[in-house]
Parts: C-alpha cells; structure tokens; sequence
C-alpha cells in the first residue's frame, strides 16, 4: 500500500497520464489479475482510512474520525489480530500512522508518524515504543528503497518458512512534499505532463459550500495555493521560478512541478514493486500468495484545480486496488461492483479462510472477483469528510454515490468533540492527545462555512464539472 497514490497515476487504470507515466510493474499485477474500477474510500484522509483497512469499519464506528484520533486497538476487531490467531505470521513495515503501537503483528517495524524521504527513523517491534511520532533508528536511503529492502530481508531471512504469512508493505510515498530518489531527477525533464480536463474550469456551477475552500493550484487563492508554496526556498528540489509569467503561466508552471515531482515518487514506488514481485517468482511463491495494491485514498492532481485529497470528487475518493491470485483470479480481468475500504478486511480474511468478526461493518468481495457478484451486493458507497478546514481548507461533508450519481452535502460545521472546542476557543476541554491537532490549526478556520448541496450525473459528466442540483 502506498500513501495518496491515485489511481490517476496507474497505467492499467488508462487515465490522461498513461502515455508519459507508466507503471509498469504495477500494471503487470492488473494484467496477472483483476483490476478493480469503483473502490471507494469512506474518509479520504490518512489515519482514518488505515484504521478502516484495519478494523473493518467506518470512522464512526471505530472511532477514527480525523488525523489526530486515537484508534482504540484492544476493543476494535483488528484484520491483523484475527491472522495471528489463524495461525499466519504477520508483519508490517513502512508507514503505520496511527497512534497506538501496532498490535496483531509479529514483527513491526514502522515509521514514526508521517515518516521522512531520506534517511528516514524506523521503530521496530520488541524495542520501547514511547510515542507514536518520535524514536526509531536511522536507516540510510530514500523511504521507498529502505522500506523494498526491509520488505525483502523480512521475507527472505525473517519469516518462518514453513507458515503462511500476512505482510503488509506500506510506501510513504507518494505523500507531499514528493521527495524523490536522486535516480530520477531527470525522469519527465523534457516531458510536457498532460493536464487534466477541469485544471481552469469554471467552478461557477459550484455549491457556496465548496466554491471558494480548499488547497489549489492557481495563486489567486490565498490562503493556500501551489504557485505560493513552491516559491520557497525550502521547498524540496529548490523553489519554483514564476519571474515574468502571468496567472495561467504561473498555475501551468506549479502544475508541471508538482506532476512531475509526483510522478517520480511513484517511479520509485513501482521499482520496488517490481523487486517485490520479482521475489516471489524465485521463491516459487507467485501462485499461493494473493499479492494486493492499493493505496490509503485517493489524490487531487490538479482536477478542479486542487492539490489534495479530503474531497468526495472521483479523484480523491476513488482508490486504486488490484489483485494477483492466480489460483483464483483470471488474469487481466476488471471489476466494476461498488466497494469500500470498509470490505477490505473481510475479504482478505476470507481468502485466508477466517471468519470476519460480527463488528466488522465491510462485506468480503472474493465472490466478485470471481465474477460472481452476489445480488444483494451494495448499489451505493457512503463519504464523509470530519476535519473542517484543517491544514488544506476543505469544509466538512457528507457523500452518497451510487452507479450513476453523487450527491455531496457540504455541511460547513466541526461536528467533533475536538474541532467544536477549537472553533469555542475551548482548548481547556481538548484531551493532551489532540494537543498536536492545535498547534497545526488556525482556529478560526474551524468557524462555520456556508452549507451546500452538489448532484452529479457521472454518466453524463464524469469530471463533474455540472452540479445539477
């Protein structure tokens, strides 16, 4: 799994990017298996997509609402627990970005919160845990080599090989700020990237409820926008030179900077892909081992001119997933059934052959990627976004989206015990835990913005750029 790497960005998923962006050991899961078309996250934003893939749940239920809640490891069902008590091996190396120290796995040995590029911290199980964001031990290199070397050693010297295994290998990458490894410094420098259809759209038919929030590309928005930020002189592979352009020069110019920076990210990401896959086959594990990518969510590259994830737009709340089993999966097939990072943990404990716990919300889909999609299999997939306008300026909302249609409710409020408190200027009521929640955010940001509906017709207008509301 990786971290906001969208399914934009996948050769096999055929978008704008394909022809100057391949990835080719990525794609070569989806032509060994099954491409899957419409997974959808339910929260799109780091921690509480994890705790989802984990626990089986949506972020109401286990509680991981926004970045800074705590997911209650010893009173949630936990994917991980219920392979260890069947009898697999599990591990997790790479980026964790929870909390609580990690429970269920054998071996660990995790990023301490968001991670570094380079040089990047490990914490490793079996030594003192303290603080979910600090400690570790240096390990040299860029994050997405280090985490395909320990992935390896673990497989090739850890592991019992005698016992089935669960490993889950988590890039940091393609998370901002895009540190890339110094190999692909070139790699797009006389490439013009594509842009995508609503880069300048004309957001009038927008909703006042999101029309002027969220992180862009353009600079007229000022309270965070691309051409700004990439001005600095700290930012990451040196600062954006704008001298003399206009607006539009200056939103193309970000746009091909952070495209670019982007896509070198995921060249890394699919090397070490490869290396993985490549493993298997020597071993002689290819065929028993159902090998799974995805990523936590999805990512905005530049589509209705922003640069995040948190919204309920196809291109951040569609994940991308694909499966290699050869033993089950027909090779290059596609599945188009509606799915959720709810489902994730009850179809993986399905293929292992336990059974999901009661609590867990999701549904198994090994039946759909079998092609035998049950009747009463969802029509519809549930969003809703908590974190109002923190750090990227994004209101909170609700999204339902079915076959056809989205319906998005931008509700404007900070529905949470921690963001009410905030927008009071009650910190004296804010837990010690979400203290870091604070110190991050702007507290008048958390005040109330204008409530909005927004109907799509994805069959009609797939880049929804047409509110029909």
């Amino acid at each position: 799994m990786s971290d906001d790497h969208t399914w934009q960005a996948i050769g096999s998923y055929g978008s704008h990017l394909k022809e100057v962006a391949p990835t080719a050991n990525i794609d070569r899961l989806a032509d060994e298996g099954i491409l899957l078309k419409n997974v959808f996250c339910t929260n799109s934003i780091c921690t509480p997509s994890r705790a989802t893939i984990l626990s089986g749940q949506y972020s109401h239920k286990n509680g991981v609402l926004t970045l800074a809640d705590n997911w209650n490891r010893d009173h949630q069902p936990n994917l991980a627990v219920e392979m260890q008590k069947a009898g697999y091996e599990t591990a997790i190396i790479g980026k964790w970005h929870l909390h609580s120290e990690p429970v269920g796995f054998d071996y660990y040995k995790v990023l301490p919160g968001q991670g570094l590029y380079f040089n990047p911290l490990l914490k490793e199980k079996g030594k003192p845990w303290k603080d979910a964001n600090q400690g570790g031990e240096v390990h040299e290199g860029h994050s997405s080599d280090v985490i395909g070397n320990e992935t390896l050693d673990w497989l090739r010297e850890k592991r019992i090989g005698d016992k089935p295994f669960f490993l889950m290998c988590h890039f940091k990458a393609p998370h901002g700020l895009w540190e890339y490894a110094p190999r692909f410094k070139d790699l797009y420098s006389e490439t013009e990237i594509p842009e995508p259809h609503s880069l300048f759209e004309d957001n009038s038919d927008r909703s006042d409820g999101s029309r002027n929030f969220g992180s862009t590309v353009v600079p007229t928005n000022q309270i965070r926008n691309r051409v700004s930020r990439m001005q600095s002189k700290i930012w990451p592979n040196g600062a954006l030179n704008i001298s003399g352009m206009n607006e539009k020069e200056q939103t193309r110019a970000a746009y091909q900077r952070y495209l670019k920076d982007y896509l070198r990210c995921v060249a890394g990401i699919d090397e070490n892909v490869g290396r993985i896959l490549d493993y298997l086959d020597q071993a002689g594990l290819t065929q028993d081992t159902l090998v799974v990518y995805t990523s936590d969510q999805g990512m905005m590259l530049g589509e209705h001119d922003r640069v995040d994830k948190r919204w309920a737009f196809e291109e951040s709340m569609r994940m991308p997933f694909i499966v290699r089993y050869p033993k089950e999966i027909n090779a290059n097939s596609i599945n188009k059934d509606i799915i959720n990072n709810t489902d994730f943990a009850p179809s993986l404990l399905d293929y292992a052959g336990v059974k999901a716990p009661s609590e867990m919300q999701g549904q198994s889909f090994r039946r759909n990627l079998a092609g035998k999609t049950p009747r009463n299999w969802r029509r519809e997939t549930y969003y809703r976004y908590w974190m109002h306008r923190a750090h990227h300026d994004t209101p909170a909302h609700y999204a339902l989206r079915t076959e056809r249609y989205k319906l998005i409710f931008y509700y404007g409020l900070p529905l949470h015990p921690t963001l009410n408190a905030i927008a009071a200027n009650k910190t004296e009521v804010v837990t010690e835990a979400n203290m870091h929640m604070i110190s991050s955010w702007d507290i008048s940001k958390a005040k109330p913005t204008p409530a909005g509906l927004e109907l799509y017709d994805l069959e009609k207008d797939p880049y929804e750029q047409q509110n029909v509301y």
